[in-house]
């Protein structure tokens, strides 16, 4: 058929490219996808560190096939029937546990760092904001009784917006339950390492991500209790630009190092190893 007779109900539709690109959020670079995967999700521009699920976490700092999971069947409860103007936080939980494949915003078991049996509670920022709830609150504790019935390391890895208001105070209560339990993990001399990820503020940071036997931070993550606009009409001054990033925690004292994401894992073996 000639061009000049050609129907027009034909396809004239370009073909969809695929999406190879992945966009540094901070400095709009462009990434090739695979390049992105293999740079474990930092931008080789400007060495920004965007987030990371639960489960690429654990694969990054667990030896393979040593990762245990327990305490998923403790999920999400609703004590005020919480509701608004999209849907009941019951349904909102349970959508999101689906779609994720996680049931709630921490994932806890036990897992080798180089052949050392550690116990783990990784928060996952896609839950809900990595918000710390009730079921949050009694999988860290859990977590922390484990480490200290075998004695073994306990490592957390904070990555949450704070506490989970659609529980109201019980969220709150979570923040004393979890500080207790990293208690007793020091009085038993048990190492417990805090891991702070882009971003730990609110209720989080206000308890167990920042008594760690050592805090350690990657780069530029955001860390804070209180947001700085919130700071700056309380005390009416203009903050530094820095301020709540790793760096200035490390400058002023709050944290003990700032470590790449990809010397995570050797830089905590030799620290539990110096611990032994």
């Amino acid at each position: 058929m000639g061009w000049f007779t050609k129907s027009k109900t034909a396809d004239t539709q370009p073909a969809q490219v695929e999406d190879i690109w992945q966009i540094c959020p901070k400095c709009k670079a462009h990434i090739h996808k695979e390049g992105w995967a293999k740079a474990l999700q930092v931008c080789p521009q400007c060495g920004f560190h965007d987030r990371m699920t639960a489960g690429d976490r654990l694969r990054l700092l667990i030896d393979p096939r040593t990762f245990r999971e327990f305490g998923n069947d403790i999920t999400p409860r609703d004590p005020l029937k919480f509701s608004d103007a999209k849907g009941s936080y019951a349904e909102k939980s349970k959508e999101t546990a689906a779609k994720l494949g996680i049931g709630e915003a921490v994932v806890t078991g036990s897992g080798d760092i180089n052949g050392l049996r550690c116990v783990w509670a990784v928060m996952d920022f896609r839950f809900m904001g990595g918000s710390l709830s009730s079921g949050c609150g009694q999988r860290i504790l859990k977590a922390a009784e484990h480490a200290l019935a075998h004695k073994r390391p306990f490592i957390m890895v904070s990555c949450s917006g704070g506490a989970r208001m659609h529980e109201g105070i019980v969220s709150l209560m979570q923040m004393a339950k979890t500080s207790v339990a990293i208690a007793r993990l020091h009085e038993a001399k048990c190492p417990y390492v805090s891991i702070l990820t882009d971003p730990t503020t609110g209720g989080v940071s206000a308890s167990y991500a920042m008594t760690g036997d050592i805090n350690i931070t990657e780069p530029g993550a955001l860390i804070g209790f209180a947001g700085r606009r919130v700071i700056e009409e309380t005390i009416k001054q203009k903050l530094p630009d820095d301020f709540q990033t790793s760096e200035y925690l490390l400058e002023h004292g709050f944290i003990d190092a700032i470590v790449h994401r990809k010397d995570m894992k050797d830089f905590l073996s030799r620290y539990l190893a110096y611990r032994k």
